[in-house]
C-alpha cells in the first residue's frame, strides 16, 4: 500500500481522524468490494498530490465495525470528509478522481 494512505481503526479513528488539524478523507472499503477496488488507486494518487495538505486514509469496515456503524456506513466504498472533527462531505460509489478532487478543492479553500 501508499506509504501516503494511512490505515484507520476503531482503535486510532479519534486521534488520526476526529482530532485532525487537517481536512481528513477516510475510504471506508472491503476487500470483497469491487467497486472499492476502482476507488483505491483514486485514493493513492489523491494521497499523493495533496500530500502535507489532506490526511488520506482507509478503513476497513469488516475489521472495524465500531466506526463504520458510528458513522452510518450501509454502502461501500464510501468517502467521508472530516475537518475539524466533524463530517463535512460523504460520497457513497466511485466517483473520477477529477470529481474527487472537486470537493477536496472546495473544502481546502474554505468553502462549505
Amino acid at each position: 500500500m501508499n506509504a501516503n494512505v494511512k490505515q484507520f481503526t476503531d482503535t486510532n479513528f479519534d486521534n488520526e481522524v476526529i482530532k485532525a488539524d487537517d481536512l481528513v478523507m477516510v475510504d471506508f472499503w472491503a476487500a470483497w468490494c469491487m467497486p472499492c477496488r476502482f476507488v483505491a488507486p483514486i485514493v493513492e494518487a489523491l494521497a499523493d498530490k495533496y500530500q502535507g495538505r489532506v490526511k488520506v486514509g482507509k478503513l476497513d469496515v469488516d475489521s472495524n465495525p465500531m466506526t463504520a456503524g458510528k458513522y452510518g456506513i450501509t454502502g461501500i466504498p464510501s468517502l467521508l470528509f472530516y475537518k475539524g472533527g466533524k463530517v463535512v462531505d460523504k460520497i457513497v460509489g466511485a466517483l473520477p478522481q477529477n470529481e474527487l478532487e472537486k470537493i477536496l478543492g472546495k473544502h481546502l479553500n474554505g468553502a462549505h
